[in-house]
């Protein structure tokens, strides 16, 4: 009787816990985000003494396969749709089975069927190919205008973060009016500027968030007139609180993009920006920690990013890219307003412009490891005939910092899948990016 009782007991005390579900749960995803940005971000972090990424502090790690049905090199499309919808699907295409014959479902759209609200939320643009994943069936990711068609069908609480691509494309077949104006006659309240954003508060209703007609800013940038990715988090979680709880997918966007132009100090505080938003989700599931579940993952690897190259020798100082105050295309769009304001504007008064944004000393000590030696001072010289000089400024800073580049594209390097949380532990091992929807809705 003894021996029952006691059964009893640990089966009251052990059911609750394997029947637990996540009443919040927080799907992050770095576009272009793999092991090596994830990595070289931490130490960059650490030097600036800001410390370890709070990403890469969470317990629980999976080493995640990212290839897609139609190559082993996936596209953000594909990516998006299979960690959303659990199922691969062709490189370009965002909520259909690979041959077309089937829209699929994403755990966005389970959770809203299960009660729970959705917000999605980017730094790039809101109908970009990740966060299409979540709630947009077409056969092609350049459908932009079809796509916010389906984010407003979506009905989804909350989208907060960049713009609406091509929102009013009257050459669409699908074409029936600005996106924004018909989102509003679908009764979302519509936001596009920062005053109007901080004032939104909870029984809004469902929101539509732009911070910028594009992509928000370059983190590297730190333009304070734009709400950044860790506000539009904050935003959301504020707005999206209810007793059902909710899934809020959060996407840093354009890591991905600067990974491609191989600029590494735009790279990294993108990778940084995206963690902010990581730590304002971590904080709330501090305070909710037995009904929170939180995911972060990449959706492949962008770039080919290493810390060290052929000719770098043991020469990493990754720390220098903290000399960068300014992304490249900002200085590229500086250098060519000097240039129009000034005709006689000369490469020694872009070497001012280089000194005082990317810390490059073109006298004085010659030890000094951001002094420009004369390969360098050459190559930025031709730079500034071409109209180039801030690419030329990204090899140069890249070289001084130690960090390599293999390619402009895509590769198929697995990405790093960290969780915490309620069913955390699920996601350990050697996974697939499809497994990450499957497990979501197992738990929804």
């Amino acid at each position: 009787m003894k021996k029952f009782l006691l059964m009893l007991l640990l089966l009251a005390v052990i059911l609750p816990l394997y029947a637990q579900k996540p009443k919040y749960v927080f799907l992050m995803i770095g576009d272009g985000m793999a092991v090596p940005q994830r990595m070289i971000a931490d130490e960059f972090s650490r030097k600036i003494n800001r410390g370890q990424l709070a990403m890469n502090t969470l317990p629980f790690h999976a080493t995640t396969r990212t290839v897609s049905a139609s190559s082993l090199v996936t596209d953000s499309a594909a990516a998006a749709t299979a960690i959303a919808c659990g199922e691969k699907t062709a490189n370009g295409v965002v909520g259909y089975s690979k041959d077309f014959s089937r829209k699929l479902e994403s755990v966005a759209v389970v959770a809203h069927k299960n009660g729970k609200k959705v917000g999605i939320i980017t730094s790039v643009t809101i109908n970009h190919a990740t966060p299409a994943g979540f709630y947009a069936h077409r056969k092609h990711r350049s459908q932009y205008y079809s796509i916010g068609l389906d984010l407003i069908a979506s009905g989804f609480e909350y989208f907060g973060g960049g713009g609406v691509a091509r929102c009013d494309d009257r050459e669409s077949p699908d074409f029936q009016g600005n996106i924004y104006d018909l989102a509003a006659k679908a009764g979302y309240k519509v936001v596009r500027n920062k005053a109007d954003f901080v004032k939104l508060a909870p029984g809004v209703g469902k929101v539509l968030a732009s911070g910028s007609p594009s992509s928000l800013p370059a983190g590297i940038d730190q333009d304070k007139s734009v709400p950044t990715l860790a506000e539009f988090t904050a935003k959301g979680i504020e707005l999206l609180d209810n007793p059902n709880g909710f899934f809020m997918m959060v996407e840093g966007g354009r890591i991905d993009e600067f990974g491609h132009a191989n600029c590494s100090a735009e790279n990294l505080n993108e990778v940084l920006a995206f963690d902010q938003a990581i730590k304002v989700v971590l904080d709330f599931a501090a305070k909710h920690p037995d009904e929170t579940l939180v995911i972060i993952t990449g959706d492949h690897e962008t770039g080919g990013m290493t810390m060290g190259f052929a000719g770098s020798g043991r020469g990493i100082n990754i720390e220098r890219l903290a000399n960068q105050k300014i992304s490249g295309i900002k200085f590229h769009a500086m250098i060519k307003e000097e240039k129009k304001k000034n005709p006689e504007f000369s490469f020694d008064d872009a070497c001012k412009l280089l000194t005082e944004y990317y810390g490059f000393k073109f006298n004085g000590d010659k030890k000094d490891p951001m002094s420009i030696n004369s390969k360098e001072l050459a190559l930025l010289k031709k730079g500034f005939e071409k109209g180039t000089l801030a690419d030329s400024a990204r090899i140069v800073m890249n070289t001084k910092a130690g960090v390599g580049w293999t390619t402009g594209k895509h590769t198929a390097l697995p990405v790093l899948t960290t969780s915490t949380g309620v069913k955390a532990e699920l996601f350990t091992g050697f996974i697939d990016n499809t497994d990450i929807s499957k497990k979501i809705k197992s738990v929804l």
